[in-house]
């Protein structure tokens, strides 16, 4: 049978096709589902007469809730799903994909055409496309120095949200500690300040530190919070099994990139970021050694880019210039309107 010609796309929002969607998920292990689907673009489904038999959806360049009725051990069912969402996403000019998903089903990916990129005992990260994670390393200046064995070489990964002073100070203690320094700044387009701003505030700010250079992370340096755990046991510490993920992959990376060090700043404000340096102290040993260095005061108070762009949301920037270098503090005065219209179409100032 062509599954194919069966493949729909299916509306969520309609009780009578959410309702099966989640009653297939469920039988087939996928728990913790939301109670409203905000973090799916599309969704597309196959039926056998009025019942749904197989199920995906993506979000960005993601795929998700991907499930099929084990009653259906076609695997045609599966391949038609998966050909479904690499087409849609081709027509939106996406052409690399990840996955994560239960190890069981690494296989059937890797059938399909995708390539692991990192496993653990409860989920696996694959990746499919124009883009691999070779290619992204090969891209990736090579110092001089990565040649002496005994170079000390390290990496900071930040979203610089925007670049402050404390995370000047991070860069700083790394680049007196280490013969040369990677600053990944975390390309995602999620935040108030967009990715070629973070990037460029980052660059500017680091300019000075001959030891220093700063790269796009592309996709391979996720932040945590994208990590989809919609497949796992309520019970399962979600912040654990995303930092062993990120953990295992950013171990690839830094072995062919000879980084023995990665430099994480003291997070005294957000739980989770708190927990996530933990789980990272204890995935990325011993291969990369973890060194903590507490945040920088300024006016006895800690730096953090919350506030400033709380004090960007409040019209108060002026109260924050202790906070930034001068570069990030003249690109908020000259982008400030930009910046408040960004916050007031629901761009978020809280986290991190």
């Amino acid at each position: 049978m062509d599954y194919s010609q069966q493949t729909r796309q299916l509306n969520l929002k309609e009780t009578h096709y959410y309702q099966q969607w989640v009653t297939l998920l469920t039988q087939e292990g996928i728990e913790g589902l939301p109670q409203t689907v905000n973090d799916v673009e599309a969704c597309f489904g196959i039926f056998e007469g009025q019942q749904l038999i197989a199920t995906g959806a993506y979000q960005k360049n993601v795929l998700k809730y991907i499930a099929v009725d084990h009653h259906y051990q076609d695997g045609k069912l599966f391949n038609a799903i998966i050909s479904t969402l690499i087409s849609a996403l081709a027509q939106k000019g996406i052409f690399h994909i990840f996955v994560f998903t239960k190890p069981k089903y690494r296989q059937s990916f890797e059938f399909v055409g995708f390539n692991l990129l990192a496993e653990t005992d409860v989920a696996v990260l694959l990746e499919t496309g124009d883009v691999s994670l070779q290619q992204f390393i090969a891209q990736v200046p090579r110092p001089r120095v990565q040649k002496q064995t005994q170079a000390a070489i390290s990496a900071i990964v930040m979203n610089a949200n925007p670049f402050t002073l404390g995370h000047r100070y991070l860069v700083e203690q790394a680049a007196k500690a280490s013969d040369f320094v990677y600053v990944f700044v975390v390309s995602q387009d999620v935040s108030l300040f967009t990715t070629a701003e973070r990037f460029k505030l980052v660059q500017q700010g680091v300019a000075d530190l001959t030891n220093v250079v700063v790269v796009p992370t592309s996709d391979y340096m996720v932040s945590y919070a994208t990590f989809p755990a919609y497949f796992l046991p309520e019970s399962q510490d979600v912040i654990g099994y995303q930092t062993a993920l990120d953990a295992q992959l950013f171990k690839k990376i830094a072995a062919q990139l000879n980084i023995q060090y990665r430099f994480l700043g003291e997070e005294p404000f957000s739980k989770t970021t708190a927990l996530y340096n933990q789980a990272l102290a204890t995935n990325l040993p011993p291969e990369v050694t973890v060194k903590v260095i507490p945040r920088r005061q300024a006016a006895d108070q800690v730096i953090s880019a919350t506030r400033v762009r709380q004090a960007v949301q409040a019209g108060m920037i002026e109260t924050v210039q202790n906070f930034v270098p001068d570069t990030t503090y003249q690109f908020i005065k000259q982008n400030q309107a930009s910046l408040q219209a960004r916050i007031q179409k629901g761009m978020q100032v809280d986290g991190n």
